[in-house]
């Protein structure tokens, strides 16, 4: 019979603790890919239920306009109050009102 050192069968304290770790790391490992997968699906389904909320939800109505003649008075009287300052010069008093009455 001839001895050739060492043990068979059984890993040492230092195999132990190598196979501990791998297993310990591939565990770690798979977690986190576990858990970054379902937070992704978290996010999609809350992408998804948000676009399902805009498309139901009725478009808000446009803002109703002013009435033109309402804003056609009040501009001109701004370009008088305007002229009147001197600010504006009589030519371009007049040309600013003939681009309002068109």
């Amino acid at each position: 019979m001839v001895f050739r050192g060492g043990r068979r069968g059984r890993p040492g304290l230092l195999g132990t603790v190598a196979r501990t770790a791998v297993v310990a790391g591939t565990a770690k490992a798979t977690s986190n890919a576990m858990d970054r997968r379902g937070q992704q699906k978290a996010a999609e389904q809350q992408g998804y239920q948000q676009q399902q909320q805009q498309a139901a939800a009725p478009a808000p109505p446009p803002p109703s306009a002013p009435p033109a003649e309402d804003d056609l008075v009040s501009k001109l009287q701004e370009l008088g109050k305007l002229h009147q300052s001197g600010v504006l010069s009589d030519e371009e008093f007049s040309a600013a009102k003939a681009k309002l009455l068109g």
